[in-house]
């Protein structure tokens, strides 16, 4: 058997980029997965990658920011890494203002997304018209210049193929931990183990359910995002629309809660007006107790390690996570923020 450095269970976003980022660092990296590539959240349909709202800054969005920062050196690298790409492309967000109220407050953080986000835009503006513009009630919008999108299941595909091109392994259907590390990236089931082993309740699953429309989008076209809602244009000639957020659920295979984000998608953007349904996901997204992303050291166990609670924000926050959690395996440099650390 080869030499293994570092074993990551789980191949969801967490997972697959922690090994990669070990991986093209010299490590022998073997992940293990239960079920297949992206079977948990990460293998959704939506891949919105949006920042936070510039206001009431404080080190959760800061972290979030650097990682989007990061983004578009780390997903060129995967695909020159791995030959295969991901769909990451930082296209903007438009999103509607339902009354004055909304302008207001959206006007107020344009002054701290100039203070806090280097190189992008935040701004008001009014709605152009037009099959892709959404329907705002003031008739203004949001824009925005941060916002990328990226395809969640070519962006899994990306990094299994640049993991593997750095002679890791990718082993899916179960398989056991190597005698080295171990990081702990196993979604919404590995909060419950956390949480039975510590004795507190870490955090839980929460469902999500989203589609993908046959409808191509001129290329650049911004995401759109209304109230508890994305439509985001990929290159592929699809657009997905998503996605619900269901603490309590009968199953988790795509229900009626699809139809009604369905309709309330083709309300905001005209475009989509006919467009046919031709993928319906759903999984559990796995949501900590804080909302915050669980990395470091699990505590207790020598030599093992977590990289869970992406939530809704896992492939935006992959980047800087990955890093994170590489200098600490590999190096014993602790840089993981207080806010995201397991308590004993």
């Amino acid at each position: 058997m080869a030499r293994t450095d570092l074993t990551v269970m789980g191949a969801g976003v967490f997972g697959l980029s922690v090994a990669f980022e070990c991986a093209r660092r010299g490590a022998q990296v073997r992940v293990v997965e239960a079920a297949r590539v992206g079977a948990g959240a990460s293998g959704g349909l939506v891949g919105a990658l949006a920042p936070h709202a510039p206001d009431g800054w404080d080190g959760a969005k800061a972290f979030q920011l650097e990682s989007l920062l990061l983004a578009p050196g780390f997903w060129a690298e995967v695909t020159a890494v791995g030959g295969f790409p991901s769909g990451f492309e930082r296209v903007g967000r438009l999103a509607p203002l339902a009354d004055e109220r909304a302008v207001a407050q959206a006007r107020a953080r344009a002054g701290q997304a100039a203070l806090h986000w280097p190189g992008a835009v935040w701004e008001v503006v009014p709605c152009t018209g037009g099959p892709w513009a959404p329907l705002s009630p003031t008739g203004l919008m949001v824009r925005d210049t941060l916002t990328a999108r990226l395809d969640p299941r070519r962006a899994l595909a990306a990094l299994v193929a640049a993991v593997r091109a750095l002679g890791g392994e990718v082993v899916e259907g179960g398989g056991d931990a190597g005698p080295g590390p171990v990081v702990w990236a196993t979604g919404a089931a590995g909060l419950g183990d956390l949480s039975a082993a510590l004795g507190r309740p870490v955090g839980r699953g929460e469902k999500g359910q989203a589609a993908r429309l046959a409808l191509a989008a001129p290329h650049g076209t911004p995401l759109v995002q209304g109230r508890g809602l994305w439509v985001v244009p990929h290159e592929d000639g699809t657009v997905a629309v998503g996605s619900t957020s269901e603490a309590e659920w009968a199953d988790a295979a795509p229900d009626a809660m699809l139809d009604a984000v369905l309709d309330r998608a083709r309300a905001l953007v005209p475009a989509l007006a006919g467009a046919a349904v031709v993928d319906r996901w759903a999984g559990i997204r796995p949501r900590s107790a804080t909302r915050q992303p669980v990395l470091g050291a699990w505590p207790g166990r020598a030599g093992h390690f977590v990289a869970n609670g992406g939530f809704k924000t896992g492939f935006g926050l992959a980047p800087l996570a990955a890093q994170m959690m590489a200098d600490l395996v590999l190096d014993g440099r602790d840089s993981v923020p207080d806010w995201a650390r397991l308590a004993p």
